[in-house]
């Protein structure tokens, strides 16, 4: 069975009241290249207080991925946990403006990875609800470029405001005012749907999936989907072994690793990439630019890649995307390794950076494809538990191994890494087409292991909810 996905919306601005994302958007991205600086410049830390950083961020927001799930599913309340996400990073952005210690900002961050998922499920459920069947494949297109532009917004202005010489702390309250501006927009300027969503009937939307799956690679920020967690009922691992054994002709676990291996990868290398541009010399301004040239490549080109996975096929696509991520990892470990001129290092980067860009956003659209084509009829919830579970682990631990190898290894050491550990991925997306194309070409087997699950939309029956 094939699957289409759009990605380039008919009209740009579905409803008006989406322009309400890009001010957060554009203070999430500033704030993603403002914490490490935070960090390196006026606190005086290191790479490896960088990495414990990341190491507490994901595993907050991996401890509250569930519970905001848990509260999206039994209280109709999108809007109060928007403003809860975006009121709280507008004040606890502002009060990073005062700290003056390491601990301080670790506590500060950590709390921000708390309320991170909360805005995640929020607005994807919104979407899910406001909008038809019809509807839904042109908003989600269009409420993802609201949200790249709203990056690019805000990474310009984090280079303009550097480049003046201004501090990284009176940025964050620039950053501060954006989120607050969103809060203030999403409370007065949208209404709750009549319509209700459960985060298990995004599983069978393949454009809120996307949605999703994109918020955790495209954007450096590790929010998992549980629509609910995996249910291994006694003897965990027994039944595990089980499962795997049943799904040894299923491109579902080879997925599930490869993507695991590319989120590991990715984790590793954001980690160590904003400390050893600031090693090599490079200003703030100059980093908030090869930042720029990564989400401008994403912006560009995201449009295109639903039609160019619908004429190539997601199999080839995220080959391409793996092999070109790769290329980009080895390309920065081999600067890493020979001292080259400061203007090399800056020219290198923001064509590396924005390869890398492009190449992500060539990977998430064709890897959500193929994840999506191997649900279809099974147990999506709880295989997608389990695929966040496995992104949530990866986030982890490339930031921990960012922060071992800070003090025992080196940014080449981590480049290498992370460019090898993707070249290993490959085989496995080869092997998921195999036998994905075996699959669907045999004769239907029983599936044991896995549960039917008929892909009910209960929030499209009856009369779909309008909007204002």
């Amino acid at each position: 069975m094939a699957f289409s996905l759009r990605t380039w919306p008919s009209r740009l601005l579905t409803r008006p009241w989406l322009l309400a994302f890009v001010p957060i958007n554009a203070a999430t991205a500033g704030f993603g290249v403002v914490l490490p600086l935070l960090i390196l410049i006026p606190l005086h830390g290191t790479w490896a207080n960088v990495a414990l950083a990341a190491t507490l961020f994901n595993s907050a927001v991996i401890l509250s991925s569930v519970a905001w799930g848990r509260l999206s599913d039994r209280y109709h309340r999108r809007r109060l946990f928007l403003v809860i996400n975006y009121g709280g990073y507008a004040g606890l952005y502002v009060l990073l403006a005062h700290i003056s210690s390491l601990p301080e900002l670790y506590g500060i961050y950590a709390i921000i990875g708390v309320l991170s998922p909360a805005g995640a499920s929020a607005s994807n459920l919104l979407i899910l609800e406001k909008f038809t069947e019809a509807e839904r494949p042109n908003a989600f297109a269009s409420f993802q470029e609201m949200s790249m532009i709203g990056s690019v917004v805000g990474l310009v202005i984090g280079y303009f405001w550097t480049l003046a010489n201004a501090t990284l702390l009176t940025l964050l309250w620039i950053l501060g005012a954006l989120a607050l501006v969103s809060a203030i927009a999403i409370w007065y300027g949208i209404t709750e749907a009549r319509t209700r969503a459960t985060t298990r009937q995004v599983a069978h939307h393949p454009e809120s999936l996307f949605s999703r799956i994109r918020t955790i690679t495209a954007y450096r920020m590790p929010i998992p989907f549980f629509p609910h967690l995996p249910r291994l009922g006694p003897r965990p691992l027994q039944r595990l072994r089980a499962w795997a054994r049943a799904e040894l002709h299923h491109e579902l676990p080879l997925i599930l690793i490869a993507s695991f291996l590319f989120n590991l990868s990715a984790n590793l290398f954001n980690v160590a990439y904003t400390p050893f541009l600031y090693s090599a010399g490079l200003s703030a301004a100059a980093i908030f630019l090869v930042n720029l040239s990564n989400n401008s490549a994403q912006t560009v080109i995201f449009p295109f890649t639903g039609g160019l996975s619908n004429r190539l096929g997601p199999d080839r696509l995220v080959h391409w995307a793996t092999y070109l991520r790769s290329i980009g990892y080895l390309s920065t470990a081999a600067f890493a390794l020979v001292v080259v001129a400061h203007g090399e290092v800056y020219s290198s980067n923001l064509a590396i950076y924005a390869l890398l860009g492009g190449a992500i956003a060539v990977y998430t659209t064709s890897s959500s494809l193929m994840l999506f084509r191997g649900l279809v009829g099974r147990d999506a919830g709880s295989l997608l538990g389990l695929n966040s579970a496995l992104g949530g682990i990866a986030a982890v631990l490339g930031a921990g191994l960012s922060g071992v190898l800070s003090v025992y290894g080196s940014y080449r050491l981590v480049f290498l890494v992370a460019g090898g550990t993707l070249l290993v991925s490959l085989p496995l997306w080869t092997a998921a087409s195999v036998a994905y194309s075996r699959r669907r070409f045999a004769r239907p087997e029983s599936r044991i292991g896995s549960v039917p699950s008929a892909p009910a939309r209960a929030v499209d029956s009856g009369a779909a909810a309008k909007t204002p």
